[in-house]
């Protein structure tokens, strides 16, 4: 075993730490990472408050992690000691499914090993990037192309991915308009890389505060959703809308802006049930869609995309000892737009 130093939630709801971690030691396939930077997502608060059930404690969350490679184990053979890499919501899965075999190990079968509040093979707890280090199997490793600086792609190994998974499953790109609801940690990259992709993009988000960041992101129209106007005007508008937010929303209502057979993608996850009119599919042959990450190779290719484009996130770094604060911060929606961990300050 290995030490690391992290900080960790002791109980639910209850602040964040620093402590002592144990990781394993490096195996045969195993790749050792020393973490440079963490993003916060809402998902870590969620787990971390168990908004989604019950929970692992001590839990250090943080699955979006890059670093760079500082061991690696004698059967690793696509990474090397000085490679810039990344990990994010997963570590493992069965590998022998379906899914895993078709590339879509976020959608395992037995279910996925989450990079933490999870456990792992090995019957072990795992536990996440707010850490001096982690130590993750090649096989759910990614790397960080050059053109991308470490800070700015952490982010993308949750945000960047759960946004560019179904813009591209379900076709966004030129002559598709696109409307995102929501410009936080999420939104912001759905509209970066929608942009990229050659769609034009609307984002739907409940003020017009925010307006002069997501035209300056790549957006083409800004509306306001708590505007009664908004959902008269933009009736039957989209080919396609992608919802980030986590709170429950009106369904019936954003469905009536999609065009005949549009889908509805549901990356938020609220904590409680929703309510939907299924007239509102019904009429029109409409889809509402959800959509979880994306497989190991579809993360490199979003990785390689955003290189390519000049994407990274939209970030405001901060120490270790900010976490609690960043956490209340995300809370009342005052980042802009992800929080991300220095890990040397741990």
């Amino acid at each position: 075993m290995t030490t690391a130093a992290a900080y960790a939630a002791p109980a639910p709801k209850a602040p964040l730490e620093r402590t002592t971690i144990e990781r394993r030691e490096v195996g045969e396939h195993d790749v050792l990472i020393d973490i440079k930077f963490a993003g916060i997502c809402h998902s870590d608060i969620h787990q971390a408050q168990e908004g989604w059930g019950e929970a692992i404690f001590p839990m250090v969350p943080g699955h979006e992690i890059a670093g760079v490679v500082s061991a690696v184990g004698p059967g690793v053979t696509k990474f090397a000691v000085g490679d810039r890499v990344g990990v994010g919501c997963m570590v493992d899965s069965c590998r022998e499914c379906e899914n895993c075999k078709a590339g879509r190990e976020q959608y395992c079968v037995r279910g996925n090993v989450p990079t933490y509040n999870g456990i792992g093979k090995d019957g072990e707890p795992t536990y996440g990037g707010y850490a001096q280090n982690v130590v993750v199997d090649e096989n759910f490793v990614v790397r960080i192309p050059d053109g991308l600086s470490l800070d700015v792609a952490a982010p993308l190994l949750c945000a960047g991915i759960t946004l560019y998974s179904p813009l591209r499953r379900f076709g966004a790109g030129p002559g598709k308009k696109i409307a995102i609801v929501g410009l936080g940690g999420l939104g912001h990259m759905g509209v970066k890389i929608a942009h990229a992709l050659g769609a034009e993009v609307t984002v739907l988000s409940q003020s017009l505060r925010k307006r002069e960041d997501g035209l300056r992101l790549g957006a083409d129209h800004y509306y306001a959703t708590s505007d009664p106007k908004t959902f008269e005007e933009l009736a039957g508008t989209f080919d396609l809308i992608v919802s980030t937010v986590s709170a429950p929303l009106d369904f019936n209502a954003y469905l009536s802006l999609l065009k005949t057979e549009g889908t509805l993608a549901n990356v938020g996850a609220p904590e409680e049930p929703i309510s939907l009119n299924l007239f509102s599919v019904i009429g029109g042959g409409k889809t509402l869609a959800g959509s979880m990450i994306g497989g190991i190779a579809e993360t490199q290719e979003m990785l390689d995309f955003c290189a390519e484009h000049g994407l990274g996130a939209e970030i405001e770094l901060i120490r270790a000892d900010q976490i609690n604060e960043a956490y209340e911060r995300v809370q009342s929606s005052d980042v802009r737009y992800r929080f991300v961990i220095d890990t040397a300050t741990i």
